[in-house]
């Protein structure tokens, strides 16, 4: 279907230039989105792969042992795309209160993900609706702290911002006004709880993230909370019981084609070939979420058999194992809180551990050690580099 422009041009003054600034027209896009042929198909594909993503997760022994891994993983990615260079190892070693020195503006940044994340996902179960105030309030903890916690944490922003280039004037991409951003955000919460819109809930996650990454509505933090958007969507709408669909490692994958997309929605109305790219991306991504979930159920099996199978104070090294299973990355003073052991019997099962091959020391100290669950890092951190 041929559409032009999805929106229009406001020509603002900025710094002392005049410029055009995008206002998106309000969702859901006019004339509908084509739902038929191939794309109906690849609807049915992403909605079989959620529901299976759901039920895998409500299967597992302990559900909260893979969201906390999957959500740190998130955390990573996501930030990873805004510029940071921290790994999944140095946000583990920075939760853990009593280890100093590791490098704190990057890490900082991704454990302040992980805390709005959870914020939001802490609101959405609680019976709180999606709205915009909740999304300041993610915002809020996004940017406590780190680069951007100058920039207007939690509210939406009062001057323009843009995309590209080092001024509005040579700027990719130049947001609707500031003025503009309270309407434009109050009919993308509308839609959000439309009853009236055409669309399954993976379709209007779709849309969403598409008009909230236009609006731009933040100075700061903007690609986090709209990726966030998306699993949010979801989770709000009952398609996933727990926010578990995080796209960060298939836009990562694929930031040329993303960006282009965006483009192509606002310039030209491409919202076919927009979501086209986005149901393939919900398919891979969950397919590749159940078998993350289902090789950490194998892995853990297969660690708690060989070491009953060694022998020795089964029952308390299995408590060690569990720990780890919980916390990948472990100082002994944590273990023995979350295994109420001695510390002599915390110690003595960890170095079974490691003489199995299941833990390694991380810090070579005789204080203050360090263990990590290595086959455990190295599932999650699939795809999860620095960039």
């Amino acid at each position: 279907m041929k559409r032009g422009i999805s929106g229009r041009y406001e020509t603002v003054s900025v710094g002392g230039e005049r410029v055009r600034a995008f206002i998106p027209a309000h969702l859901p896009p006019q004339p509908p989105v084509e739902m038929t042929g191939p794309r109906q198909h690849l609807l049915e594909q992403a909605q079989l792969s959620l529901g299976r993503l759901d039920s895998a997760t409500l299967l597992l022994p302990e559900p909260d042992i893979f969201l906390y891994a999957y959500v740190r993983r998130e955390a990573v990615l996501s930030s990873q795309i805004e510029g940071t260079q921290s790994s999944l190892a140095d946000l583990m070693l920075f939760e853990l209160d009593e280890i100093p020195g590791v490098p704190f503006d990057d890490v900082a940044e991704v454990s302040n993900y992980v805390a709005a994340l959870n914020l939001g996902m802490d609101r959405l179960q609680a019976g709180r609706p999606l709205t915009n105030r909740l999304l300041r309030e993610m915002h809020a903890v996004l940017l406590k702290s780190g680069r951007g916690s100058t920039r207007m944490a939690g509210e939406f922003r009062s001057s323009q911002n843009w995309i590209g280039g080092t001024r509005p004037g040579n700027a990719h991409f130049v947001p609707p006004p500031p003025h503009r951003v309270p309407e434009c955000m109050a009919a993308l919460e509308r839609f959000f709880h439309d009853p009236e819109v055409p669309y399954p809930s993976v379709v209007k996650a779709a849309l969403a993230h598409v008009q909230f990454e236009t609006i731009h509505p933040f100075l700061d933090g903007n690609g986090r909370i709209g990726r966030l958007l998306i699993s949010f969507l979801l989770h709000h709408d009952g398609v996933l019981s727990r926010p578990l669909l995080y796209l960060s490692l298939y836009f990562k994958q694929h930031r040329s084609e993303y960006y282009r997309l965006l483009d192509a929605v606002r310039t030209a109305g491409a919202w076919e070939e927009w979501l086209d790219f986005f149901l393939e991306g919900v398919r891979e991504t969950a397919s590749n979420a159940v078998q993350t979930a289902q090789r950490l159920v194998a892995l853990f099996q297969q660690d708690q058999a060989r070491v009953q199978a060694a022998g020795r104070s089964v029952s308390s090294a299995l408590r060690v194992l569990d720990a780890l299973c919980h916390r990948p990355v472990l100082s002994l003073s944590e273990a023995c809180r979350r295994t109420g052991l001695s510390f002599p019997t915390t110690a003595k099962c960890m170095q079974g551990l490691v003489a199995l091959g299941i833990a390694r020391e991380l810090t070579g100290k005789r204080r203050s050690r360090l263990y990590l669950y290595d086959a455990y890092l190295a599932i999650l951190q699939e795809g999860a580099e620095p960039l």
